[in-house]
């Protein structure tokens, strides 16, 4: 993969694993933003409210530097870490995996449990639809009409994505571009006069 590049699934996948009697069912979800696990967390609590763990894992950023990871009542280690053991093993981000446990009675032992819980995450990723996304900069740009043209050149060439436009005196153009681009986008607009970048945002 390119260094602007991540790998995420496309949509909610489910696995299962069977163990004396207990069920942990995994669901696996992609997700862009840390504001989204609250709602899902909240979601599977609910409707799995008659089950003994909700544990779960999560991990965000195209750098993957944002996780966290729960045992919810589970020995320490045993639930949640196995389940980020998988999606790096997957090598992915933006997303996170649940897994609900309905407990069958019989205990399994700290390795009984670690398995079943990276059974049940692999069993969900190897369901899923895995894809590849590219990370993008965002940027407003604002101009004064006089380097409309020289601006509208330097977009069509670089093939860079964009919205929200304002011409007048004064123009302004949301952009965006791939990660690996922006130093060669940079420089080709430092060579115009009255350009002004502000910066958005990446993702």
């Amino acid at each position: 993969m390119a260094d602007d590049t991540y790998k995420t699934i496309k949509s909610l996948s489910q696995g299962i694993y069977k163990e004396k009697g207990s069920r942990f069912i995994a669901y696996a979800s992609p997700v862009s933003s840390i504001e989204e696990i609250k709602p899902i967390l909240d979601e599977y609590r609910k409707k799995f409210y008659n089950a003994k763990h909700h544990s779960y894992a999560y991990l965000l950023g195209f750098e993957r530097s944002v996780w966290r990871v729960s045992d919810d009542g589970e020995p320490s280690g045993t639930a949640g870490k196995p389940i980020l053991g998988q999606m790096n093993s997957f090598g992915l981000t933006n997303i996170i995996i649940v897994v609900v446990r309905y407990f069958g009675g019989t205990l399994l032992g700290t390795s009984g449990l670690i398995n079943a819980y990276k059974t049940a995450a692999y069993d969900a990723l190897n369901n899923s639809e895995i894809i590849e996304c590219t990370v993008k900069d965002y940027y407003k740009i604002e101009f004064g009409y006089s380097s409309m043209n020289s601006v509208m050149k330097i977009l069509k060439d670089e093939y860079i994505g964009q919205s929200e436009q304002l011409f007048g005196l004064d123009c302004s153009i949301n952009i965006n571009f791939r990660l690996s681009a922006k130093e060669n986008i940079f420089k080709r607009f430092s060579g115009l006069e009255n350009i002004k970048l502000t910066y958005i945002g990446t993702h």
